[in-house]
């Protein structure tokens, strides 16, 4: 039995180990696969098994390889791969629904943080040798923010939501929430369900946790941006697709929003034109929220777990 990965350097560029997927068959691991139909049919050549986790496994691609049996994808959203089809050509998808939830949600914090103190900014400072040139025995270059006591509104209460919550209320912060669902046995003294409308005038940070659909597509625009807080702080974890970038960058710029943090873009590698490219007081990394290699190892452990269960007629995290 022939094993295909697609794309396998984002989730182990060398520090983790594939020997427990090459025990299960014949492995054959690609960094990359060029993202043409041509390409990606010449790649998986007469492998039975598929793993990707970006790369596109379309109509005009699955029914080229009708050998394929199994798809692992090698994250949560399996829109890359086309579930119409492969459902069609019986072909079994899994996807990995929680690897990351504490990985990201600390990560959160860590933007949060960073937004607070500027800590980067400051050693960078230092290490140019402002310390050593001071008068004072201490100085700082931006506004030192304490979170007890502000309120940090979530939008989106999955896994991930719940964890950046919890580690919220640990800083002493109120949190808002705003979900499809609501969960009345989280409510207490320092977190509330609320509507969108409350959330977004009364949140001093505001984070998203919330996947990316018709509804909430650019649900960060001007309209929204302007019942917020003046000075509110933002963080997108999630989906780049979620704010309207060209929005957020005006209001970053007048100081409508103070300050805002984005693991994610719309169009990904990031493109130079990206208005947040250019924007105020804008933190930007290049989705990594998801990276630690704990998280990675554990969505590895995962696809592995998935395929065995699918081998042996059982049924794990199949999406169709």
């Amino acid at each position: 039995m022939k094993i295909i990965v697609l794309d396998g350097f984002t989730l182990n560029p060398g520090d983790l180990s594939w020997k427990s997927l090459a025990q299960v068959g014949d492995l054959k691991v690609y960094d990359r696969t060029i993202n043409s139909t041509k390409e990606i049919i010449k790649a998986i050549g007469d492998a039975e098994i598929i793993f990707t986790n970006k790369t596109l496994l379309m109509k005009e691609v699955l029914v080229h390889v009708p050998h394929v049996k199994y798809i692992g994808v090698l994250a949560t959203g399996y829109n890359v791969v086309d579930i119409v089809t492969a459902n069609k050509l019986n072909i079994t998808v899994t996807n990995i629904p929680s690897y990351g939830t504490n990985a990201v949600a600390q990560f959160v914090m860590g933007l949060l943080l960073e937004m607070c103190l500027q800590i980067g900014s400051h050693d960078r400072t230092v290490k140019n040798g402002d310390w050593v040139n001071a008068i004072d025995f201490c100085y700082w270059n931006s506004p030192m923010i304490e979170l007890e006591g502000k309120t940090i509104g979530l939008i989106g209460f999955g896994k991930i939501g719940k964890a950046t919550a919890k580690l919220a209320a640990a800083f002493g912060m109120q949190v808002l929430v705003y979900s499809r669902t609501m969960y009345p046995k989280f409510e207490n003294d320092t977190l509330k369900f609320v509507d969108l409308n409350t959330l977004l005038l009364n949140s001093d940070i505001i984070s998203l946790h919330c996947p990316l659909n018709s509804a909430t597509k650019m649900l960060i625009n001007k309209e929204s941006i302007q019942k917020m807080k003046t000075g509110v702080m933002l963080i997108n974890s999630s989906r780049g697709g979620l704010i309207d970038e060209q929005d957020l960058k005006d209001a970053l710029d007048i100081g409508k929003v103070a300050m805002a943090a984005v693991d994610v873009v719309s169009i990904e590698p990031m493109i130079k034109s990206n208005p947040l490219m250019k924007a105020k007081n804008c933190i930007i990394t290049p989705h990594i929220a998801w990276a630690t290699k704990e998280a990675r190892q554990r969505l590895l452990d995962t696809a592995v777990q998935n395929l065995k269960f699918y081998l042996s007629g059982k049924s794990r995290n199949v999406v169709c």
